[in-house]
């Protein structure tokens, strides 16, 4: 016992009995951050390791132990549990490309769940290079990730760990497909542009190396031989190269500029190339929606602040990553779940904005009298 400044006793003897309930800073075990909470390693552990939902944790109980290792500075050791457990704890993820636009917005999904649960992850990119694409795997492979995430990017080799596609399309029991619906796609544009008066519609397919190209390709030819669209090949073209931004659309619109023959509407593979397309009619002082109309594809960050506002397709590109990474966590541990399923299909919405109209008058359908509305000018040929 001994007399503080202010005169009064202070028990030297409870102040170090109080210290030893709180470990130094920064170098506390899961045992002592366990005995401090007054809860047991397992509990602490799940709930540090992102697990608690699946344990059934309550909130309360989770709260406080995040709390309490946040104030003690806990580290758990990540290398060492992997060690323990013969788990790197670590995923791949391969991309064609990381820019603003489709794959950053998938990987916003990815990451969220990712790092919810626990998970590192490496992110390489191939730029359409056959080679990356053929090498990435194997690398992934010898930095010991637990599983691997595709991004519109085939793997044509099996790998003796889970992977998921996004828009891959790989056709193979050893692989899950996350997959948009591409008919409801079709139908989406094409019928919103058929509403509109809409009947020489121009297209922008997708670039030969794309895995979607195809799907959504078939997709609207069928659409379009439903609504008795003739499709012109006259007013298809097909993007070209792996340049960035928005200059393949530009370029693929020039072209069919200089084909001159008439059409009100462009239906394009993507929203960046789509904006390139609005940026050429405008160089070429096309009004944008007055005298033609532009529906892009997956609502990318920019569509909605485009002059004018992109009508396009929405793919829920931050849903897809997540769905992909919440698949790929439970092949990696799958706790006694049923045999997954080889494809998951999602399902697009459509956003009608500033960049579509009516067509002009002069491009609308003509009909005789008395069938105003009832008979359609255009029929596919053969």
């Amino acid at each position: 016992m001994s007399k503080n400044g202010d005169g009064k006793d202070h028990d030297i003897t409870s102040d170090r009995r109080q210290q030893s309930k709180s470990p130094p800073l920064g170098t506390v075990s899961l045992k002592e951050l366990s005995a401090h909470v007054g809860l047991s390693q397992a509990t602490v552990s799940r709930v540090i390791n992102r697990s608690a939902t699946t344990h059934r944790i309550s909130a309360g109980t989770q709260e406080r132990v995040l709390a309490a290792a946040a104030s003690l500075n806990y580290k758990p050791n990540v290398f060492a549990r992997g060690l323990r457990n013969k788990r790197s704890f670590t995923v791949g993820v391969i991309v064609p490309e990381i820019r603003e636009g489709y794959s950053t917005s998938v990987l916003g999904g990815i990451e969220d769940t990712l790092l919810q649960n626990g998970f590192f992850y490496f992110v390489v990119s191939h730029r359409h290079r056959e080679n990356l694409l053929l090498g990435y795997p194997r690398l992934l492979l010898d930095r010991a990730v637990e599983g691997i995430i595709a991004v519109d990017s085939a793997i044509h080799e099996v790998l003796p760990i889970p992977v998921v596609a996004v828009s891959g399309h790989i056709r193979r029991t050893s692989a899950i497909n996350i997959e948009l619906d591409h008919a409801l796609a079709a139908r989406f544009a094409l019928e919103h542009l058929y509403k509109l008066g809409h009947r020489h519609i121009a297209f922008i397919k997708g670039q030969a190396f794309s895995s979607d190209t195809i799907v959504r390709w078939n997709a609207i030819c069928k659409m379009a031989r439903e609504l008795d669209l003739f499709v012109d090949p006259g007013l298809v073209v097909q993007l070209e190269g792996s340049a960035p931004g928005i200059e393949p659309g530009r370029e693929a619109t020039a072209e069919l500029l200089q084909r001159k023959r008439p059409f009100s509407a462009i239906f394009a593979f993507n929203d960046l190339s789509a904006i390139g397309a609005i940026t050429r009619f405008h160089e070429a002082g096309i009004r944008v929606p007055g005298e033609m109309s532009v529906v892009g594809f997956d609502d990318i960050l920019s569509a909605s602040t485009n002059n004018p506002a992109l009508t396009t397709v929405r793919q829920p590109l931050h849903e897809m990553g997540q769905v992909a990474a919440t698949t790929l966590l439970r092949l990696i541990q799958p706790e006694g779940a049923g045999p997954p399923k080889t494809s998951i299909r999602v399902l697009p919405t459509f956003i009608v904005r500033d960049s579509t109209s009516v067509a002009p008058s002069w491009m609308r359908p003509r009909t005789t009298s008395g069938e105003q509305g009832k008979k359609r000018q255009f029929r596919p040929r053969g």
